[in-house]
């Protein structure tokens, strides 16, 4: 659910910095003309509207000549770095998504045969990369070098989770003298960019920031969908399938699924309407119960007595609250150690089953790296290559502290600190939601 900001603050938010006046002839013109092919530059000007109802429209008070809107990615006619002269830098940090690697062929090739810049170096293992004690070695990133990486999951360029010191990431890019840093990652990863983009300034120095969001959970705001996103839950779909196929070759069969999912249950709804053979599913954003009349474990129980088998695909920030409290702390990306709902929901689903004296048959399945290490499909594969050209378009134009997404069908800049200022997840009362509960059958709450 994207929370927008409301009233005069709106277009404050939606502010994109940029590193000064832009007057370098853009190369595109002349390579593509050559090409017999039209170069379409973004107006300076132009903005694709924030809101997208007249209701919103109306709420918010605004005027034609006020109407909130994001600044629109593409060529610009005049660019802010001269190609020839620029080093430019790319970092992917966080946990794995499809599409990465997809993501660093799309800027190398857009840098190398676009714009003609030849000094393009990759930073190894996250932002370790950049920090001397590590010891970790830049790869000179060429199109030779890119050309088939698309083709497989991961990144070449290796990830970390865990902060850095945004003074010594600087220090780096400084004695390497880049000019545009490319960071691939997501929550965490942006707010490091962030933080790097301020020492940057605090330094007086020239170098543009630009993010390219990755989130397998989709849960970043402002933007349509993530890379990687619908690879993630089309191969979710293949253990619903196979959960599915299991509970129905038993007696009394319960199949259960543990998917992606923190705080937002993007995968986990999206997945169960592609494969529809979920009958419950659970997600961070919707508490529920397990005990008591009306409870899941009740629910589940009176539907295998009634149809002979289950089907149930929970998030995996799902019912934290019902988890008795383990070790606490954080990961190395500073986010909170969770419970197993998986496991805990399958001995506590067996064990309420033999104390109604009922026979069970259960089989789970936990996919999650599994489906976070594949390559991307066509569609993301497309889009990743798509947001890696904006991105470089972005920074080429002396544009910082942004990321590229998709709003509303078109591509924008959106500022970091506007796509780091909360969550995007499930609306209880959305349409998404609504649908899943049409889709299972299952009831609005349980308890």
């Amino acid at each position: 659910m994207n929370a927008p900001p409301v009233g005069p603050e709106i277009a404050a938010a939606l502010a994109v910095q940029c590193l000064g006046p832009c007057r370098i002839d853009s190369p595109l013109k002349p390579l593509l003309e050559s090409r017999r092919t039209t170069v379409h530059y973004v107006a300076e000007t132009d903005r694709v509207l924030f809101h997208d109802t007249l209701s919103l429209v109306a709420s918010s008070g605004a005027t034609l000549e006020t109407l909130p809107g994001f600044e629109p990615a593409g060529p610009r006619q005049k660019i802010f770095f001269d190609p020839s002269k620029m080093r430019v830098g790319i970092v992917t940090c966080g946990g794995l998504c499809p599409g990465i690697n997809d993501v660093i062929r799309g800027l190398v090739m857009e840098l190398t045969f676009h714009y003609g810049v030849q000094r393009i170096h990759g930073f190894r293992n996250g932002y370790q990369g950049f920090v001397a004690k590590y010891g970790h070695d830049v790869l000179d990133l060429t199109p030779k070098l890119v050309s088939s990486i698309n083709e497989d999951g991961g990144t070449i360029l290796g990830t970390s989770r865990g902060g850095q010191d945004p003074q010594l990431i600087v220090d780096c890019l400084e004695r390497m003298n880049i000019n545009a840093l490319f960071v691939i990652g997501g929550d965490g990863t942006l707010r490091g960019a962030m933080q790097i983009a301020a020492v940057i300034a605090e330094r007086n120095q020239k170098i543009a920031v630009v993010g390219i969001p990755k989130t397998i959970d989709n849960d970043i705001p402002y933007i349509d969908q993530s890379f990687g996103f619908q690879t993630a839950f089309a191969e979710a779909t293949k253990s619903i399938q196979s959960a599915h196929v299991e509970a129905k070759a038993a007696p009394n069969g319960v199949g259960l699924v543990k998917l992606m999912g923190r705080h937002s249950g993007f995968i986990a709804c999206y997945a169960a309407l592609a494969e529809s053979d979920a009958n419950y599913v659970l997600i961070p954003e919707v508490p529920f119960q397990l005990e008591g009349p009306g409870g899941l474990l009740d629910h589940i129980l009176a539907r295998v007595r009634e149809n002979g088998h289950a089907v149930i695909v929970a998030a995996e920030g799902a019912g934290q609250d019902l988890i008795p409290a383990g070790p606490e702390g954080v990961d190395a990306s500073g986010n909170r150690r969770l419970q197993d709902i998986g496991l805990y929901l399958k001995q506590r689903i067996t064990d309420h089953f033999a104390a109604a004296g009922e026979e069970i048959n259960l089989k789970y399945i936990d996919p999650s790296y599994a489906v976070r290490s594949v390559r991307a499909n066509p569609y993301d594969s497309v889009y990743c290559l798509r947001l890696a050209q904006n991105a470089v378009h972005a920074a080429m134009a002396g544009r910082t502290e942004l990321v590229v997404g998709r709003w509303h069908g078109r591509f924008v800049h959106i500022p970091i600190p506007l796509a780091v200022s909360h969550r995007n997840q499930v609306a209880p009362d959305g349409d998404l939601w609504l649908s899943v509960l049409e889709a299972t059958g299952q009831p609005r709450t349980f308890g």
